[in-house]
């Protein structure tokens, strides 16, 4: 009889820890979960979309096309009137 007693202590005792240790599990991914939400948010704070990226680069190609455009023809002149 001592033995059921004591074999029912242990499995209680083991069911307990179990029971403490999914808790805490479960409690720790609702947490990171939590954290990867707020770190995406941050990033669309902090960071472009493709799409804005392409567009701001095709912007500074343009203006550096153009640039290019008014140095080559300021060369061609200076060329003419040596």
């Amino acid at each position: 009889m001592e033995m059921d007693i004591l074999w029912s202590g242990v499995l209680t005792a083991a069911l307990g820890v179990v029971s403490w240790w999914a808790r805490y599990q479960s409690e720790e991914i609702k947490r990171l979960q939590i954290l990867l939400n707020k770190t995406r948010e941050e990033m669309v704070k902090d960071y472009i979309s493709k799409f804005d990226s392409y567009a701001a680069s095709d912007k500074v190609m343009t203006r550096l096309d153009r640039l290019e455009g008014k140095l080559d023809r300021l060369i061609e002149k200076k060329i003419g009137h040596d």
